[in-house]
């Protein structure tokens, strides 16, 4: 396998005009490769948030909740199993009781209610809680059955969601999504949490035309951009500079030390320092502890540690999300090992596709697995467990740049409507149900389906670089620069490639190679992680310039992401 640095196109005029205002060379023109135009972009302060009236729906979704809770109607809140989804569940039942709702909350199991808003959630939410109207958080959008249960039940639904929707809308009450038809909000990459975010700030609104309370009295929101930051970087969405502000604002909370009990109990638990709060730490510190809940068991322990007012609540729920992530981490390594085993005897460079099967393995954690492999290997992936029906697999894929994997499904299933039972995702992830008797069948045909529609070049790694740095611009004012922007999904932090000779390099814990590295007369000190192989003498190398602390001592660290070649 091929790996290619392709360099980041970028506006030079752009790029000038952002170094006159004082940003470093570097990264105003990693900030032009990005689409930012001006200073303005850069702006992370309330001022800079899309209006809540210009995305569709929120008008009429405010209407309707402040007519109901003016007529203490009963509210259900159904949540997803996954971070985003909590994050908004908790930012609902927090601001609804801002707002004066005492609502409740239900989430599906995912193994044995399925996702979304299902007829099964409609009559468990209906017995547990007899709700006069159900709102959805990070889904609902494709819910048509669940929603004419619903309305069957005499109960109302409100859809908050992001996905993008079927051919056919549900008949709910109202729906706000910004990726609905007609709708014309600038940010499609809201996530859920920021969907029902914008829905209680038109809801405010609302209520203050009301008269309920005015601005000085009336409640404050930005409590809950800890939530809204936390479900933003989780679920991987594009960082827009509408995503970018409501990040900020979060983080900046959590610094001030005014984040909610579970977050700084979960900062705890992991080792974390929420007064130096990084993206970075929201995305591999606090989400995959609450996201081990989904995967494991059930997210009510993730949104009861949102939700929980009381530190000493909110930590001892973080230490058992904690708990359920080691012990996600430990079957990950165990099934990632399995997997390995199984893509060493393949002939996959031969191969457009890769789906891998074992009967001991967990449905929770395949998704995590195919993203492993797939980035080993760069090929779509589809990783295969047991469903607890039995005679069926649930399967989760991961897919590269250039392979639609929903649309890869979409055309395994019109070539034979009865191999897959169920399917559905977007284009670098997707879930899917089939009969294990179907299995050698739908690998068949998936490999048909993508090998048949992309062309070799397809599966050559493509590391997209920012150029090549000058030794004396490789410095902490440079590391601190780039440490103190906001960066994520479609908004990647910068990486650099340069011509460098490898004066040594051993490997550390039989995983790591260690180098020391010169780059014309300069030395620096490199780190790659997960390789053990050595590099040639003369290499080009993509990297991330970083500060290392070890024994009290700081000094740059370039952590390389690629060889080319």
């Amino acid at each position: 396998m091929n790996t290619r640095f392709c360099l980041r196109p970028y506006d030079k005029v752009v790029s000038e005009k952002l170094e006159h205002a004082g940003i470093l060379r570097p990264i105003a023109r990693a900030l032009s490769a990005r689409g930012v135009k001006s200073s303005d972009d850069l702006l992370e302060d309330w001022t800079a948030l899309l209006p809540p009236a210009s995305l569709r729906g929120t008008q009429q979704a405010a209407e309707f909740l402040a007519d109901a809770i003016q007529s203490h109607k009963r509210i259900t809140v159904v949540a997803d199993y996954d971070c985003d989804g909590a994050t908004a569940c908790a930012i609902a039942v927090r601001g609804l009781a801002m707002m004066g709702c005492q609502a409740q909350f239900i989430v599906p199991d995912r193994f044995k209610l399925g996702y979304g808003l299902t007829p099964a959630i409609v009559d468990a939410a209906a017995q547990a809680h007899h709700p006069d109207i159900i709102i959805t958080v990070d889904n609902g959008i494709a819910s048509v059955e669940g929603v004419a249960r619903a309305t069957e039940l005499g109960i109302d639904v409100v859809i908050t969601d992001h996905h993008l929707p079927g051919d056919l809308l549900p008949k709910a009450a109202c729906i706000v999504n910004p990726n609905v038809n007609g709708c014309d909000f600038p940010s499609k990459a809201l996530a859920g949490c920021g969907v029902m975010f914008y829905v209680l700030m038109a809801l405010r609104t609302e209520l203050r035309n009301r008269g309920l309370f005015d601005r000085a009295s009336q409640p404050r929101l930005d409590k809950l951009s800890d939530l809204v930051a936390l479900g933003t970087v989780a679920d991987v969405v594009q960082l827009d500079h509408n995503n970018r502000v409501l990040v900020a604002q979060g983080l900046n909370r959590v610094r001030r030390g005014q984040a909610c009990p579970g977050i700084n109990a979960l900062f705890e638990v992991t080792g974390r320092d929420p007064a130096n709060a990084t993206a970075r730490d929201f995305a591999f510190g606090i989400a995959p502890r609450i996201n081990a809940a989904g995967r494991l068991t059930e997210m009510g322990i993730g949104i009861e540690c949102l939700l929980t007012d009381d530190p000493v609540t909110a930590q001892e729920l973080a230490q058992e999300l904690d708990s359920l992530n080691r012990e996600r981490r430990e079957l990950e390594d165990t099934m990632q090992l399995d997997a390995n085993a199984l893509v060493s005897h393949m002939d996959w460079e031969h191969r457009a596709t890769v789906t891998l099967f074992e009967p001991d393995w967990h449905q929770g954690v395949v998704g995590l697995v195919a993203s492993r492999v797939k980035e080993k290997i760069n090929r779509p992936v589809i990783a295969f467990a047991p469903d607890d029906e039995e005679g069926l697999l649930k399967g989760s894929g991961r897919s590269i740049e250039g392979i639609h994997l929903r649309d890869a499904l979409d055309h395994v299933s019109k070539m034979r409507p009865d191999i897959i039972e169920r399917f559905g995702g977007h284009a670098m992830a997707a879930g899917l149900t089939i009969k294990r008797d179907n299995l050698d069948v739908f690998i068949e045909l998936f490999e048909k389906a993508v090998s048949e529609s992309v062309c070799p070049e397809t599966f050559d790694r493509v590391i997209y670089t920012d150029g090549a740095l000058a030794p004396e611009e490789i410095t902490f004012g440079l590391v601190n620069a780039l440490s103190g922007r906001i960066w994520g999904q479609g908004f990647e932090r910068p990486v650099f490639a340069n011509d460098f000779t490898i004066l040594s390099q051993r490997v550390l814990k039989e995983t790591h190679l260690k180098l020391v590295l010169d780059m014309a007369g300069n030395r620096f000190e490199g780190i790659f992680f997960r390789r053990n192989e050595p590099l040639a003498s003369h290499v080009k190398l993509a990297y991330r310039p970083e500060i290392n602390e070890y024994l009290g001592r700081r000094s740059i660290q370039l952590v390389i992401e690629a060889v080319e070649g």
